[in-house]
């Protein structure tokens, strides 16, 4: 796997599935030791198994799982020694019922010595007991550079003489192409590089949502840098685990997880201070939720106003300096993320196309969705679980949404997961909306948004000779990377956050008017509000490849017409969203609750009405034997579990019979841990 922005010098992988420096981080400086990977494409020492279900409790019954208790698995490992088995997903107790339904309880990592992976993996396969086998295969970076640090002067000459846009107060929101372009950007010696509207269209949606803070976006990358002053006041916080703790406070298998998890190091805190760190997952955030209209810094797409309304970051850490991830991590990533309130998984990686150069890239990925399920079978069942499992029944959507980054290999076709039909592949687009120089094109592409593209603004050159960065995204940094915590990135990387970013407003909007959308009405309102380019997608254009490395040496040009009909349904358009989600007319619904006897749950009654916060509630129990309600005022109602049974309950909302909800309240021993103690 790849992160999905573009290597500034080519290297040959000795695997597809290492995880790419694809950061073109702006004037991205090569390292002399750059060059292609040698470690294994998978760990030694670990495979993943998913066992039969009718011999799944053999293991789940044991205490000791230094031996899985079925004689033909344990025969098979003890020939090559001591081995332990542990479940993939630890157990979250109030989400083990689902988990169980979709059958991730079933699959078990086995660490082992002696032999290699693939010959045990081979063994294993044999047994009935045993229903899938996956190689445990590392995610690398294949470079070790870094951003060039952007100083403060620089980025207010950027902000005072590169366009316009006054409709937040944030200062740099002017260098900001990729949300508001006037067209009047890029115009050197009678050449106008920039289109106006060539954008997401923020401004116009900005009119009708913000953001909504009960909208949760899920980072996978590298950490967020939670403590940015454009960032904090929308970075997610895990209310029931006590900061700083090395406990698992809230009982969901991981301790310590205040802000997400790092499952890198295996532990709660976030880090983005490695030395090899380029700060691609705080730049990630940045592009969808730096906190709007707060005098600071720039503008996001989700991030509110002043501090308030703005969606969430959930930083899911699967990357850290040049410490390889893994597979695992990334499938304990994805389900982690659906099951603490997640609903946009934000995935600027994947693997090299299937149509990628070979001399160019040295291997290619996956061809067709059967090889990628077949050949990555926890990654699947992983995603998919995010995609049916996040969400809630009665929230503004009812499942998730999976964007990942469709490559920069220049291939006519996405790589995966991306390219699959459940998820969302992001092509990267110029400030003129022609097609970026690097962009993945063609079957498995869903839709474009602004990536940037530094060689086809090379002779936008300063003093310092940093070619063409001006072309590319402005977003948040960590300190470590630039001292002014803000810099330029570009590739299909730098896409897939505006649509995850557009994504999650949409979800806003959605909760904000009080109704409910599914992920595939989301998905086909994108496509369907999307702008199209192919007018774009004609003639050629010229640039210089590697710009930022050897200057404009190397001068090509990029025939556009193979792309015209291959950039996915056209240019994400947020303000066009928006206006579809207008029509959505299914409202939200007050949900049944489960409680625990003795136990409390606290529900937010102004979450399901427009203006919720100005009307008044009471709640009437058939029978408070059962159950009882306690109300705090300002929506806030507090149930009380008194005794095991069932009962009706009614919501009267402002003496208003047309807004009364029915309900029914469940109370049980245990139910907290959904049967599963």
């Amino acid at each position: 796997m790849k992160y999905r922005e573009r290597l500034i010098s080519v290297v040959a992988f000795a695997a597809m599935l290492c995880l790419g420096g694809c950061q073109n981080d702006i004037n991205l400086k090569s390292d002399p030791t750059d060059g292609p990977i040698t470690e294994a494409p998978y760990v030694e020492g670990e495979l993943m198994v998913k066992f039969a279900p009718e011999v799944e409790a053999m293991i789940a019954t044991r205490t000791d799982l230094t031996r899985s208790g079925i004689p033909s698995v344990d025969e098979v490992l003890e020939a090559i020694g001591g081995y332990e088995l542990e479940r993939v997903f630890p157990v979250d107790s109030s989400r083990e019922d689902i988990t169980r339904k979709s059958g991730l309880h079933l699959w078990y990592v086995v660490r082992f010595k002696g032999e290699s992976a693939e010959s045990v993996a081979n063994k294993l396969r044999g047994l009935g007991e045993i229903q899938r086998v996956d190689l445990n295969r590392t995610v690398k970076r294949a470079y070790t550079g870094k951003a060039v640090p952007l100083s403060a002067d620089k980025l207010t000459r950027a902000n005072s003489g590169i366009g316009s846009g006054n409709t937040m107060n944030d200062p740099l929101l002017g260098a900001q192409w990729n949300l508001i372009n006037n067209g009047d950007l890029f115009v050197k010696e009678g050449v106008v590089k920039s289109v106006k509207d060539a954008d997401i269209q923020a401004a116009e949606a900005w009119e009708k949502c913000t953001g909504h803070e009960d909208i949760i976006v899920a980072v996978l990358d590298e950490g967020v840098f939670v403590d940015h002053p454009d960032l904090k006041a929308n970075i997610w916080v895990n209310e029931n685990e006590v900061n700083g703790s090395h406990n698992d406070n809230d009982g969901n298998g991981y301790k310590g997880d205040v802000n997400g998890y790092n499952f890198v190091k295996d532990q709660g805190k976030i880090t983005t201070n490695d030395y090899l760190d380029s700060g691609h997952g705080s730049h990630v955030a940045g592009v969808i939720a730096a906190v709007n209209n707060n005098g600071e810094g720039i503008s996001s797409i989700a991030g509110g106003n002043n501090g308030k309304g703005g969606v969430k970051v959930m930083s899911c850490q699967i990357f850290s300096g040049n410490m390889g991830s893994s597979v695992l991590a990334v499938a304990r990533a994805m389900k982690y993320a659906a099951d603490n309130g997640a609903v946009v998984l934000q995935c600027s990686w994947g693997y090299v196309s299937g149509e990628a150069n070979i001399y160019d890239w040295g291997e290619q990925g996956f061809h067709t969705e059967e090889e990628w399920k077949e050949g990555s079978p926890l990654e699947y069942e992983a995603l998919d679980y995010f995609v049916h499992n996040a969400g809630s029944p009665d929230g503004p959507i009812t499942g998730g949404v999976a964007i990942f980054a469709a490559g920069n290999e220049n291939a006519p076709q996405a790589g995966y997961p991306g390219a699959a039909d459940f998820a969302v592949s992001v092509a990267a687009t110029a400030a003129d909306f022609t097609p970026a120089v690097y962009t993945n094109y063609g079957p498995g592409t869903s839709i474009s948004a602004p990536g940037g593209d530094q060689d086809y603004y090379w002779d936008y050159v300063d003093e310092n000779h940093n070619y063409g960065e001006v072309g590319c995204i402005l977003s948040t940094l960590p300190y470590n990377v630039s001292p002014s915590g803000y810099g330029f990135m570009e590739g299909t990387s730098m896409a897939c956050p505006h649509v995850s970013g557009v994504a999650a407003l949409a979800i806003a909007y959605a909760a904000q008017r009080c109704v409910q959308i599914t992920p595939d009405e989301l998905k086909s309102m994108m496509y369907e509000s999307a702008q199209s380019i192919d007018q774009y997608c004609v003639g050629s254009k010229e640039y210089y490849r590697y710009v930022a490395d050897i200057g404009p040496l190397q001068p090509m040009k990029l025939d556009l017409n193979p792309y015209k009909g291959q950039m996915g349904a056209g240019q994400i358009n947020a303000a066009a969203l928006l206006k579809l989600i207008d029509g959505v007319t299914t409202p939200m619904q007050f949900p049944n609750l489960y409680i625990e006897e003795g136990g409390q749950m606290a529900i937010r009654a102004d979450r399901y009405y427009v203006d919720g916060n100005s009307l008044k509630y009471e709640v009437k129990i058939e029978n408070g034997e059962v159950a009882s309600c306690t109300n705090q005022g300002n929506g806030m109602l507090i149930f009380e579990g008194k005794k095991s049974g069932t009962t009706k309950a009614s919501l009267i909302v402002s003496g208003s019979e047309t807004d009364n909800a029915e309900f029914t309240i469940t109370v049980r021993k245990g139910a907290s841990n959904n049967g599963w103690l």
